[in-house]
Protein backbone atom coordinates (compact mmCIF):
# COMPACT_ATOMS: atom_id res chain seq x y z
CA UNK A 1 0.00 0.00 0.00
CA UNK A 2 1.02 3.61 -0.52
CA UNK A 3 0.33 6.61 1.70
CA UNK A 4 0.00 10.07 0.18
CA UNK A 5 1.29 12.10 3.06
CA UNK A 6 2.39 15.43 4.47
CA UNK A 7 4.85 15.53 7.38
CA UNK A 8 3.28 18.54 9.10
CA UNK A 9 -0.47 17.95 8.85
CA UNK A 10 -2.14 16.17 11.78
CA UNK A 11 -4.45 13.86 9.85
CA UNK A 12 -1.68 12.10 7.90
CA UNK A 13 0.19 11.76 11.18
CA UNK A 14 -2.79 9.96 12.69
CA UNK A 15 -2.53 7.39 9.91
CA UNK A 16 1.25 7.09 10.26
CA UNK A 17 0.84 6.44 13.99
CA UNK A 18 -1.71 3.70 13.33
CA UNK A 19 0.62 2.15 10.75
CA UNK A 20 3.44 2.25 13.30
CA UNK A 21 1.30 0.77 16.08
CA UNK A 22 0.26 -2.04 13.74
CA UNK A 23 3.75 -2.65 12.36
CA UNK A 24 2.49 -2.30 8.78
CA UNK A 25 5.03 -1.54 6.06
CA UNK A 26 4.05 0.88 3.30
CA UNK A 27 5.33 3.15 0.58
CA UNK A 28 5.04 6.89 1.05
CA UNK A 29 4.71 9.88 -1.25
CA UNK A 30 5.07 13.28 0.38
CA UNK A 31 2.93 16.13 -0.93
CA UNK A 32 3.80 19.81 -0.51
CA UNK A 33 0.45 21.33 0.44
CA UNK A 34 1.74 24.89 0.31
CA UNK A 35 2.82 24.36 -3.28
CA UNK A 36 -0.56 22.85 -4.12
CA UNK A 37 0.58 19.29 -4.87
CA UNK A 38 -2.76 18.10 -3.55
CA UNK A 39 -4.62 20.25 -6.07
CA UNK A 40 -3.05 18.60 -9.11
CA UNK A 41 -5.27 16.59 -11.41
CA UNK A 42 -3.41 13.34 -10.77
CA UNK A 43 -3.99 13.53 -7.02
CA UNK A 44 -7.58 14.77 -7.33
CA UNK A 45 -8.31 11.62 -9.32
CA UNK A 46 -7.45 9.73 -6.12
CA UNK A 47 -9.39 12.08 -3.83
CA UNK A 48 -11.74 14.61 -5.48
CA UNK A 49 -11.76 16.65 -2.25
CA UNK A 50 -8.00 17.19 -2.65
CA UNK A 51 -7.16 16.33 0.95
CA UNK A 52 -4.45 14.21 2.53
CA UNK A 53 -4.06 11.53 3.63
CA UNK A 54 -4.95 9.04 0.92
CA UNK A 55 -4.10 5.36 1.24
CA UNK A 56 -3.79 3.58 -2.09
CA UNK A 57 -4.21 -0.18 -1.78
CA UNK A 58 -2.47 -2.79 -3.90
CA UNK A 59 -5.63 -3.27 -5.99
CA UNK A 60 -5.70 0.45 -6.84
CA UNK A 61 -8.51 1.42 -4.48
CA UNK A 62 -7.87 4.82 -2.88
CA UNK A 63 -9.17 5.36 0.64
CA UNK A 64 -9.49 8.89 1.99
CA UNK A 65 -10.96 10.31 5.22
CA UNK A 66 -8.70 9.58 8.15
CA UNK A 67 -11.19 7.63 10.33
CA UNK A 68 -11.98 5.29 7.43
CA UNK A 69 -8.30 4.67 6.72
CA UNK A 70 -7.49 4.06 10.38
CA UNK A 71 -10.38 1.63 10.83
CA UNK A 72 -9.35 -0.28 7.69
CA UNK A 73 -5.77 -0.60 8.94
CA UNK A 74 -7.02 -1.73 12.34
CA UNK A 75 -9.20 -4.43 10.85
CA UNK A 76 -6.63 -5.89 8.44
CA UNK A 77 -4.02 -6.21 11.20
CA UNK A 78 -3.74 -8.91 13.83
CA UNK A 79 -1.92 -6.61 16.28
CA UNK A 80 -4.81 -6.03 18.68
CA UNK A 81 -7.45 -3.35 18.10
CA UNK A 82 -7.31 0.41 18.48
CA UNK A 83 -11.10 0.56 18.20
CA UNK A 84 -12.13 -1.99 20.83
CA UNK A 85 -13.13 -5.64 20.69
CA UNK A 86 -16.50 -5.71 22.48
CA UNK A 87 -19.62 -3.62 21.77
CA UNK A 88 -19.06 -1.64 24.97
CA UNK A 89 -15.37 -1.02 24.28
CA UNK A 90 -16.11 0.04 20.72
CA UNK A 91 -18.83 2.43 21.86
CA UNK A 92 -16.65 4.08 24.51
CA UNK A 93 -13.68 4.42 22.19
CA UNK A 94 -15.87 5.77 19.40
CA UNK A 95 -17.37 8.30 21.82
CA UNK A 96 -13.98 9.61 22.92
CA UNK A 97 -12.52 9.49 19.43
CA UNK A 98 -15.39 11.64 18.19
CA UNK A 99 -14.89 14.06 21.08
CA UNK A 100 -11.17 14.34 20.42
CA UNK A 101 -11.81 14.93 16.73
CA UNK A 102 -14.63 17.45 17.05
CA UNK A 103 -13.59 19.27 20.24
CA UNK A 104 -9.77 19.18 20.02
CA UNK A 105 -8.57 18.40 16.49
CA UNK A 106 -11.03 20.49 14.47
CA UNK A 107 -10.53 23.62 16.60
CA UNK A 108 -6.76 23.24 16.20
CA UNK A 109 -7.14 22.89 12.43
CA UNK A 110 -9.51 25.86 12.16
CA UNK A 111 -7.22 27.99 14.30
CA UNK A 112 -4.29 27.21 12.02
CA UNK A 113 -6.19 27.81 8.79
CA UNK A 114 -7.80 31.07 9.84
CA UNK A 115 -5.06 32.64 11.97
CA UNK A 116 -2.03 31.87 9.81
CA UNK A 117 -3.70 32.30 6.43
CA UNK A 118 -1.56 29.44 5.11
CA UNK A 119 -4.23 28.50 2.57
CA UNK A 120 -5.35 32.03 1.71
CA UNK A 121 -4.85 31.28 -1.99
CA UNK A 122 -7.65 28.69 -1.82
CA UNK A 123 -9.90 29.84 1.04
CA UNK A 124 -10.91 33.05 2.81
CA UNK A 125 -9.38 33.15 6.29
CA UNK A 126 -11.50 34.71 9.03
CA UNK A 127 -9.09 35.61 11.79
CA UNK A 128 -11.78 36.07 14.44
CA UNK A 129 -13.07 32.57 13.74
CA UNK A 130 -9.53 31.25 14.09
CA UNK A 131 -9.11 32.95 17.45
CA UNK A 132 -12.47 31.61 18.62
CA UNK A 133 -11.42 28.12 17.52
CA UNK A 134 -8.27 28.42 19.62
CA UNK A 135 -10.46 29.34 22.60
CA UNK A 136 -12.68 26.32 21.93
CA UNK A 137 -9.60 24.11 21.91
CA UNK A 138 -8.67 25.40 25.36
CA UNK A 139 -12.23 24.86 26.62
CA UNK A 140 -11.91 21.14 25.90
CA UNK A 141 -8.82 20.67 28.07
CA UNK A 142 -10.52 20.63 31.51
CA UNK A 143 -12.80 17.83 30.29
CA UNK A 144 -9.86 15.86 28.95
CA UNK A 145 -7.85 16.38 32.12
CA UNK A 146 -10.77 15.18 34.25
CA UNK A 147 -11.14 12.05 32.10
CA UNK A 148 -7.45 11.25 32.49
CA UNK A 149 -7.59 11.74 36.27
CA UNK A 150 -9.05 8.25 36.64
CA UNK A 151 -7.97 6.59 33.40
CA UNK A 152 -4.56 5.63 32.06
CA UNK A 153 -5.64 6.39 28.50
CA UNK A 154 -8.36 8.63 27.13
CA UNK A 155 -10.96 5.90 26.59
CA UNK A 156 -10.04 3.95 29.73
CA UNK A 157 -7.37 1.37 30.46
CA UNK A 158 -6.76 0.59 26.79
CA UNK A 159 -4.64 2.66 24.42
CA UNK A 160 -6.83 3.56 21.46
CA UNK A 161 -7.37 5.66 18.39
CA UNK A 162 -8.68 8.41 20.68
CA UNK A 163 -5.19 8.84 22.13
CA UNK A 164 -3.68 9.09 18.65
CA UNK A 165 -6.16 11.74 17.54
CA UNK A 166 -5.65 13.77 20.71
CA UNK A 167 -1.84 13.79 20.59
CA UNK A 168 -1.84 14.84 16.94
CA UNK A 169 -4.24 17.68 17.71
CA UNK A 170 -2.34 18.90 20.77
CA UNK A 171 1.00 18.89 18.98
CA UNK A 172 -0.45 20.64 15.93
CA UNK A 173 -2.01 23.39 18.05
CA UNK A 174 1.47 24.54 19.02
CA UNK A 175 1.81 26.10 15.58
CA UNK A 176 -0.64 28.80 16.66
CA UNK A 177 0.94 28.99 20.12
CA UNK A 178 -1.86 27.08 21.85
CA UNK A 179 -0.34 24.81 24.46
CA UNK A 180 -1.38 22.58 27.34
CA UNK A 181 -0.08 24.14 30.55
CA UNK A 182 0.95 22.73 33.90
CA UNK A 183 -2.55 23.36 35.22
CA UNK A 184 -3.50 20.11 33.50
CA UNK A 185 -1.32 17.53 35.31
CA UNK A 186 -3.26 14.52 34.08
CA UNK A 187 -2.84 15.54 30.46
CA UNK A 188 0.86 16.12 31.14
CA UNK A 189 1.19 12.61 32.61
CA UNK A 190 -0.62 11.13 29.62
CA UNK A 191 1.47 13.20 27.20
CA UNK A 192 4.70 11.87 28.71
CA UNK A 193 3.38 8.32 28.30
CA UNK A 194 2.49 9.02 24.67
CA UNK A 195 6.00 10.24 23.94
CA UNK A 196 7.36 6.91 25.18
CA UNK A 197 5.49 5.01 22.47
CA UNK A 198 7.56 4.40 19.32
CA UNK A 199 4.61 5.49 17.19
CA UNK A 200 4.89 9.05 18.57
CA UNK A 201 7.77 9.71 16.17
CA UNK A 202 5.89 8.39 13.14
Amino acid sequence: MKLYDNPHAPNPRRVRMVLAEKGITYDREELDLGAGDNLKEEFCAKNPFAKVPVLELDDGLCLSETPAICRYLDEVSDEGSLFGTTPKERAIIHMWEHRMESMVLYPALFAFQHITGFFKDRMTPVEDFGKESAKNFMKSLPVLDAQLANNEWIAGSQFSIADITAICAIDFARIVKVRVGDEYPNIQRWYAAMKERPSYAA
